[in-house]
């Protein structure tokens, strides 16, 4: 009966830890903010003299 509390518990806290590392973060690709008729990047660096 202990060692079914203590399996128990232990896939309960692994469930969460997993839980919380899937909350993070966003789907989908990163966008730059701002309207794309905005946008100064990519662009090329200025030539070195």
């Amino acid at each position: 009966m202990r060692r079914a509390i203590g399996l128990l518990g232990a896939v309960l806290l692994l469930g969460a830890l997993a839980g919380s590392l899937a909350a993070c973060g966003k789907k989908g690709a990163p966008e730059a903010p701002g309207p794309a008729s905005k946008m100064t990047y990519p662009r090329t660096y200025p030539a070195p003299d």
